[in-house]
């Protein structure tokens, strides 16, 4: 069995990803083929999708939330992703298992004498019209479940009901309070219902996809981006549609005869990626991106660039200036490339207004 090294796997997670060139594509396409984006940070997104399409406009993005043609909603680790609506439709069902199981990993002392039916019935009443704050939601939600910190109900309801977080949350530029409304309601559509006991078709078309965006992978990596358990069945069913390699540490490693598999010596450009970016969370071996003694900061918040497909340097915006703190030691090449991708994206986040970067120093 051929195997793929660390390189040559970075080289096709790149590719798919795009950031090894960027795509011509409606940011509608690029939501969907990525899988969505995550997005408990609501301006992220608009980062992710300028370091992977060619001439991108984040008002295409906003026009798509108000539109209703992409939704922000819990469903993939139980974080907050930018999905498209139809792919919402299809999947929230699929997830609603690990959503509960993961709620309850946190709050089941605190729901233990709570009637979840119940519970949910009661949020699905009262977010069935009108958009409100989970805070807010729980604390109308206790009067009738007085023992539950309000809190605590309002995470449940997010997972109990289907929700979309609604604009102006997530709109270019503007700031809003994360108001949620029923799913149904806002694109008028309810979730497609789960599958019979022994079919799962939504969980078929999630290993295909993933691995359109993310392969070579391993099934471990694919629970890693999913959360979800059960998929071995799901795996199997499709596997006779599939190629396989080995990584360096001998896991079997699953992908798409026709993916594209670059060649391990193309050059990568650099690239600034968002706040808990797919790149970096999307897989359970996150080494052909970055560094053991870098994981860490994956799941921190922390902004990423890019050197030569390789997690390199940390950033951050402030006052419409470019920050880049490097992780490693820079050639004066890295320093140029880093430069002047960073003025392009200062110049995107400030609306042209201050194409500024500042590069720190290098680690000894």
């Amino acid at each position: 069995m051929t195997v793929l090294g660390t390189r040559a796997l970075n080289r096709a997670a790149l590719a798919r990803q795009f950031l090894l060139a960027r795509a011509d594509l409606p940011a509608l396409d690029a939501v969907a083929h990525l899988g969505g984006l995550q997005a408990q940070e609501p301006q992220e997104p608009f980062t992710g999708l300028w370091s992977r399409l060619q001439g991108f406009d984040p008002a295409e993005l906003s026009t798509l939330l108000v539109e209703r043609r992409v939704v922000r909603t819990h469903l993939m680790r139980r974080t907050v992703h930018l999905v498209t609506a139809d792919d919402a439709v299809a999947w929230r069902s699929r997830h609603d298992a690990m959503l509960l199981q993961r709620l309850l990993g946190v709050y089941r002392a605190e729901l233990a004498g709570v009637d979840l039916a119940a519970l949910a019935e009661a949020g699905r009443e009262l977010l069935a019209q009108d958009p409100s704050t989970l805070p807010a939601a729980g604390r109308v939600l206790a009067e009738r479940w007085p023992d539950v910190p309000p809190r605590v109900l309002g995470e449940a309801v997010s997972v109990l009901v289907p929700l979309v977080q609604v604009p102006p949350r997530g709109l270019w530029g503007q700031a809003g309070p994360a108001s949620s409304v029923a799913l149904a309601t806002w694109l008028g559509r309810a979730c497609d219902p789960p599958s019979p006991d022994g079919e799962d078709p939504v969980g078929e078309a999630l290993v295909l996809r993933y691995l359109a965006a993310f392969g070579p992978a391993a099934t471990a990596d694919l629970r890693a981006w999913s959360g979800l358990a059960g998929l071995p069945p799901a795996v199997a069913r499709v596997r006779e549609r599939l190629v396989a390699f080995r990584d360096e540490r001998g896991r079997e490693l699953l992908d798409l005869p026709d993916a594209p598999r670059p060649d391990p010596e193309v050059p990568a450009p650099v690239r600034f990626l968002p706040a808990f970016d797919n790149l970096v969370l999307g897989y359970d071996d996150r080494s052909r991106f970055i560094d053991d003694a870098h994981r860490g900061l994956s799941v921190a918040g922390t902004r990423f660039v890019l050197v030569d497909g390789r997690v390199a340097a940390s950033w951050t915006v402030v006052d419409g200036v470019v920050t880049v703190t490097p992780l490693r030691r820079f050639s004066r090449a890295d320093r140029q490339d880093v430069g002047e991708e960073g003025r392009a994206l200062a110049a995107f986040l400030s609306g042209g207004a201050s194409p500024r970067v500042t590069i720190a120093a290098s680690p000894r």
